[in-house]
């Protein structure tokens, strides 16, 4: 190597350091930043030219790699909406412009229209949990938001109705069966249930069974509203009637296990009966589970390990609304970081997708939970050492390349 060269070797070790450094520098001003990833220093040799096949003029080159896939320590908070993933993947989050990025930094709060934004400004996305399916990648989710204090009521669609019918009853004559809606109609059995219409009225429903033959019933259902004088004949017809059919064998239910109610002013209930039976005892019914809710105001919500949220209404139910999926992609560590502890897809990394979270490869979602920072305090004053010394090193080479080439100019 000429006493020239060693200007450039010691200037790209100075070089390199400065580089080093700056990750030092970056690393201990985030210690303490939820979600924030560790930058670390990668050294490269580089060689300009060879002399006698083996004497190797160069340096270094260095360039500063972000930890995307190291996992912080978990803290405990007191707010359901600060949020942690235990395991692999990344939220997705947006800016104001619609540009959709990744993070781990999970400390979201509602804007003045609900909308869960973190404090670099990115906008929470997941989508309605009653989408028919979930979207494959992140352009199809929509911004999170909290309606608190706004009313809501929800339709019934589903639920479960479970009891007894006594196998001893009497056969009701098919002149006389509910479904008939006439004066003189009678029954064998009657419950009744309550679901809710799209605007979280509630709804009684009365459910009349009634027997026709061995280990064969009808089941009638009206709208409790319509009944005259408290029965039959109801000003307007049953809803829904089907047949039932039971095992003679256990009495167990073999036909007719589930009904589709429409509810008036409401959706389709769709009624699971599998936990019907027939049996030699009396008549009796469980409590039913029916979903929808009457209208009450948002008063806090609740966010599962899967990431479903559900709004927590004032009256003690909980309705979902809400599915925050995670996202990742085929190479995390080319991903770009950007301001705000959020990673923009690369060519490199591949494009991103999306999956449920707490299912397959991806993390499960704590609330109440937040990641911490990768830095170690410790490990990084250490490095700052290092590399202070190192530059030191090569600022003391490139001194004495300085004297050499000053006694070179002074030779005569």
């Amino acid at each position: 190597m000429t006493a020239s060269a060693l200007f450039n070797t010691s200037v790209m070790g100075m070089s390199a350091q400065t580089t080093a450094l700056s990750a030092v520098a970056e690393n201990i001003s985030n210690s303490s930043t939820v979600g924030y990833k560790e930058a670390t220093t990668q050294f490269q040799t580089l060689l300009t030219s060879f002399q006698g096949g083996n004497d190797a003029n160069g340096g270094v080159s260095a360039s500063n790699v972000v930890e995307v896939t190291k996992s912080g320590n978990m803290t405990s908070t007191t707010s359901s909406t600060d949020l942690a993933i235990q395991g692999d993947g990344f939220f997705v989050v947006s800016d104001t412009s619609g540009n959709t990025f990744l993070t781990r930094a999970g400390s979201f709060l509602p804007d003045s229209e609900g909308r869960l934004v973190n404090s670099a400004g990115y906008y929470l996305m997941g989508y309605s949990s009653s989408a028919a399916s979930a979207p494959t990648d992140p352009s199809g989710l929509e911004a999170v938001t909290i309606p608190y204090g706004k009313e809501i009521g929800t339709a019934s669609t589903e639920g479960s109705l479970t009891a007894n019918l006594p196998s001893t009853a009497d056969t009701i004559d098919a002149a006389d069966l509910p479904s008939a809606n006439a004066s003189t109609s009678t029954y064998s059995k009657k419950t009744s249930v309550t679901a809710y219409d799209n605007l979280g009225n509630p709804v009684t429903l009365d459910v009349y069974f009634s027997k026709t033959s061995s280990n064969s019933w009808e089941m009638s259902v009206f709208d409790a509203s319509t009944a005259t004088n408290g029965g039959f004949p109801y000003s307007s017809g049953a809803i829904t009637t089907q047949s039932l059919t039971f095992s003679a064998t256990d009495g167990s239910i073999t036909g007719g296990s589930s009904a589709s109610i429409a509810v008036p002013d409401g959706s389709t209930l769709s009624l699971d009966l599998s936990g019907l039976t027939q049996l030699g005892s009396s008549f009796s019914v469980s409590n039913p589970t029916i979903n929808g809710n009457a209208a009450s105001p948002v008063s806090s919500v609740s966010i599962a390990k899967d990431g479903t949220l559900s709004y927590v209404l004032g009256n003690g139910k909980s309705v979902s609304a809400y599915k925050i999926p995670l996202g990742t992609v085929a190479s995390p560590t080319n991903l770009q970081a950007q301001s705000g502890n959020t990673f923009a897809v690369t060519k490199e990394s591949g494009a991103a997708y999306l999956g449920d979270a707490n299912s397959g490869t991806m993390g499960a979602i704590g609330s109440d939970q937040l990641e911490g920072s990768t830095v170690d305090l410790a490990t990084q004053l250490s490095n700052m050492i290092v590399a202070q010394r190192s530059f030191s090193a090569n600022s003391q080479v490139f001194q004495v390349a300085s004297e050499l080439m000053q006694v070179l100019n002074n030779l005569k």
